[in-house]
């Protein structure tokens, strides 16, 4: 067919790097490169904002009305989906938490039976291997160590090529085990623990690669207790962030990104849950959760993950927090795409351009390219 169409742009985000004057030659609905504006033909099109890729979610509970846990099938993660790429995140990772081995077990058939399906890039294993003590609205009673079905589930996945990120806590899993699971290939992600400093230090050792909503349920930087805080801020390990102003202080998000010796392996995650793009009410375990006053609480007002879009937490990591445009951009699209494997998914060229994405000069989501 050959159909060219050539945009003109405010500025392109190419997946590194934020340009100006630059040109988007579209091939067949495919990027095929991007160029000086001066090369661009006659007529070509002009665009207001910046065109970027789509943003890319690692930790996506829920959406649409839909809790993963409670439909962990091809239809329900496919609601999900739809319902986080109306606000301009075409890839999530669906994540179950803490829960019974069969639901766990239903999930990964779920994802095995979806693959390959563009914007759901794998599995996202959020407990039940984690601290009773830091399991925040997970409940208690599937709370248990590391065990060979768990083991076995995540060597069903990484066997056919699927992503895995797994979030555990040292005191319920052996670094051994550690070890085992990030030599599948999986993504292991410390979180919802209790552990000491020294504790969290050796997990990394082990195999540590990444930190699950860093400063929430987990031990916190003290004087003379850094605790898992301090242990993931001071190490090169990736961290996920929820950025909503609700669940971290803008000034401690601040003070992470200035303190971690290797810049940029900040990510942004939203830990959404069904009320995006759904009703402001659902059922976890029994238990109604309901939005107010922005935030997502159980009976007894704790907090029961977040009522945010990445599109949301980008816009206030650069204007709010005062994070730089293109670093704000690559905490959300570039990021993600390393941490979980996938870096094609940060490059503009070779994408559709079904996934491209319209900001405003000041990263607020707009919509999707109008070809």
């Amino acid at each position: 067919m050959n159909k060219k169409t050539w945009l003109l742009p405010q500025a392109v985000f190419d997946g590194q790097t934020l340009q100006t004057e630059a040109a988007i030659c579209i091939v067949d609905g495919v990027v095929e490169r991007v160029q000086p504006a001066s090369e661009a033909p006659v007529g070509a099109k002009a665009v207001v904002g910046i065109v970027s890729p789509g943003l890319i979610d690692l930790q996506v509970n829920g959406g649409g009305g839909v809790l993963f846990n409670a439909t962990p099938t091809v239809a329900g993660m496919d609601k999900i989906a739809a319902a986080h790429r109306v606000f301009g995140t075409t890839a999530i990772l669906p994540t179950i938490i803490t829960d019974a081995p069969e639901i766990l077990a239903q999930a990964v058939e779920a994802v095995i039976a979806a693959q390959p399906k563009a914007g759901l890039l794998g599995l996202h294993i959020e407990g039940p291997h984690i601290s009773l003590s830091r399991r925040g609205t997970h409940a208690a009673q599937y709370v248990r160590p590391m065990d060979d079905a768990t083991l076995a589930q995540v060597s069903r996945l990484r066997d056919a090529h699927i992503p895995v990120m797994i979030t555990v806590a040292p005191e319920a899993i052996t670094n051994e085990q550690i070890s085992q699971l990030a030599a599948m290939g999986a993504v292991v992600s410390i979180g919802h623990s209790d552990a000491t400093f020294h504790e969290a230090r050796a997990a990394i050792e082990a195999g540590v690669s990444c930190a699950t909503h860093l400063f929430n349920a987990m031990s916190p930087m003290l004087n003379r207790a850094p605790g898992v805080t301090g242990a993931v801020i001071n190490s090169s390990v990736y961290a996920g962030l929820i950025v909503d102003g609700i669940h971290v202080d803008d000034e401690m998000i601040a003070l992470a990104r200035r303190a971690r010796p290797e810049k940029e392996q900040l990510f942004l995650v939203s830990d959404a849950m069904p009320t995006v793009g759904g009703p402001s009410h659902f059922s976890l375990y029994s238990h109604e959760i309901s939005v107010k006053d922005g935030r997502l609480v159980n009976a007894e007002g704790s907090l029961a993950g977040a009522h945010l879009t990445q599109a949301e937490g980008l816009y206030r990591y650069a204007n709010v927090i005062g994070v730089p445009y293109e670093e704000a951009l690559r905490a959300v699209i570039t990021v993600p795409a390393e941490v979980i494997g996938c870096p094609a998914l940060a490059r503009i060229v070779g994408r559709p351009a079904s996934d491209l994405i319209r900001l405003s000069s000041d990263l607020r989501f707009e919509g999707y390219l109008d070809l």
